[in-house]
């Protein structure tokens, strides 16, 4: 399981109706590495301004690599982190997470970030098995 769900917001689930805050909490809790870069990110973003900020350092273990891969897969983890964050998230190669500004000013720069062009340039041996 990728994620620690508490009985209550699973029940909450199960009503059909889910508080987008208790679920960006859980996400928290049950992803702290992917949690703590992706907030250090964001952080970065507002003090450096700039198009973008992002990693570039692998994740140190299995574990924490798994935790950005859950975050950065799940349609409805990614998505609530960008609406808690205020972002969007881009994402190459296992560890390379981005954040970029909702302005519509970055949507060029996103797209060279997410482009077929930069995910081959993006490449490196020590990353084939992430």
């Amino acid at each position: 399981m990728s994620l620690d769900v508490s009985p209550a917001l699973l029940e909450q689930a199960e009503r059909g109706e889910v508080d987008e805050a208790a679920f960006v909490d859980c996400v928290r809790t049950s992803l702290p590495f992917a949690w703590e870069m992706i907030s250090s990110l964001v952080a970065q973003l507002k003090v450096d301004g700039g198009g973008f900020a992002d990693n570039q350092t692998p994740p140190p273990d299995e574990q924490a690599r798994g935790q950005l891969l859950r975050a950065l897969a799940s349609d409805a983890i990614r998505g609530a982190l960008q609406r808690h964050f205020g972002v969007r998230l881009a994402f190459q190669n296992c560890h390379r997470v981005a954040v970029f500004p909702l302005d519509s000013s970055v949507d060029e720069r996103l797209a060279r970030f997410t482009s077929v062009r930069a995910q081959l340039l993006n490449q490196s041996p020590e990353l084939r098995d992430c």
